[in-house]
């Protein structure tokens, strides 16, 4: 029987690919997990976890890559990222695909226009290892072949999963979540800089001044990383901002790592959805995905992403370092209901053709495909210069 293997950060590591990870294993089904475990970080104990590889031992990359070739993994599927492979911009990657000798496909999470020297060696060294990439958006795509040189017939598109979320009036949730009567704005995530969830609380004093209830909820625990290396600096800058704005009561921190069901809850209830991300190359964003699939109105600043998923009247796309524009953006949607309903719906009947069982299914037919395919084409290698540089 065809048995593949996902190679990634996993649960209970608190980040974002490692929750990618184990929904899309769930969905697929049979199958095994290697995981990425980073020193310090809690090791990986689920039934699907198969083989450990520990990313600041060099050799564990390349045990790790033959153990599967050996016990008849049929396809596997590595998770890449440039901060969760270790050695210098990830370059672990590398020894890891340079030693299977089974059909590799990479899941780009990350796509970068500018790289450094070092980190389009990694890229070149994935895209020449692999028989296929995954990436989430056309503007990942276009980047690897306009600025990688990638075979497009090698790039398959397939949409960052969504769970199955009913579509319901947010009113009728809030109540459970100590919000009733309020107007809800959300954000979500494993909390850092690079959210730019500031310029949300600067425009809130304009907010509260057109929209009275409005509050601001920021729901989520600081990024485990950014906590060990700065402690809780960032969330209380945040914290002092609401307060010097006269915003306490207005702005709310959910200051925990929730689960899938709290998570549902809070996007049921949300009126707008904002992701203010100041990196507008973010090529993916699991977090605005969910909004779609909870069908929520949404206000973005046009990353790649945000830009391609609320293209069609599916959200609002605002400038960075704008404050105006964001708090015209999030008054407009909050005091008009019938624009918002029609916004959320479209973002909702999009957001279906995202559901984890389309996402896995879309899988499977590759892995189908590189299964059958010939093997020059289903297993490649790492070129040596690139194999020598690592």
């Amino acid at each position: 029987m065809a048995r593949y293997a996902l190679v990634s950060t996993y649960p209970p590591r608190r980040c974002g690919i490692a929750t990618f990870t184990a929904d899309l294993s769930r969905a697929l089904g049979d199958g095994e997990i290697v995981a990425l475990n980073s020193p310090g970080t809690s090791i990986a104990t689920d039934h699907a976890v198969h083989h450990v590889i520990r990313t600041d031992v060099r050799a564990d990359y390349a045990r790790a890559a033959r153990s599967l070739s050996d016990c008849g993994v049929s396809e596997v599927s590595v998770q890449h990222e440039y901060g969760i492979w270790g050695a210098n911009d990830g370059e672990g990657v590398l020894d890891f695909l340079a030693a299977l000798s089974v059909p590799a496909v990479a899941t780009l999470h990350t796509v970068l226009r500018h790289p450094t020297v070092g980190q389009r060696r990694v890229m070149q060294g994935i895209l020449d290892a692999t028989a296929a990439v995954v990436v989430m958006s056309r503007a990942a795509a276009a980047i690897l072949v306009d600025r990688y040189a990638a075979d497009p017939s090698r790039v398959e598109i397939i949409p960052h999963g969504v769970p199955d979320l009913p579509f319901v009036e947010p009113d009728s949730v809030k109540a459970g979540l100590g919000m009733g009567g309020r107007h809800l704005l959300l954000s979500f995530g494993l909390v850092g800089p690079s959210k730019g969830y500031e310029s949300v609380i600067e425009t809130m004093p304009n907010v509260v001044r057109a929209v009275p209830d409005a509050h601001y909820v920021i729901l989520g625990a600081t990024h485990p990383e950014l906590q060990r290396t700065e402690g809780e600096r960032y969330r209380t800058q945040l914290e002092t901002l609401a307060a010097d704005l006269g915003m306490t009561e207005h702005v709310v921190f959910v200051d925990r790592f929730v689960s899938q069901h709290e998570l549902s809850r809070w996007l049921e209830a949300a009126d707008v959805f904002v992701t203010p991300y100041p990196n507008l190359d973010q090529i993916v964003s699991g977090t605005l995905s969910y909004a779609m699939a909870a069908g929520k109105a949404s206000v973005s600043t046009p990353y790649l992403y945000a830009s391609e998923i609320l293209a069609d009247g599916r959200g609002r796309l605002v400038p960075p370092g704008e404050p105006g524009a964001m708090s015209d953006a999030l008054i407009e949607l909050l005091q008009d209901h019938s624009l918002r309903a029609a916004m959320a719906q479209r973002a909702y009947l999009h957001g279906r053709g995202m559901l984890w069982s389309r996402v896995a299914a879309s899988y499977e037919q590759l892995f189908t495909r590189l299964r059958t395919a010939p093997l020059d084409v289903a297993v490649r290698s790492v070129p040596s210069a690139v194999v020598q540089s690592v």
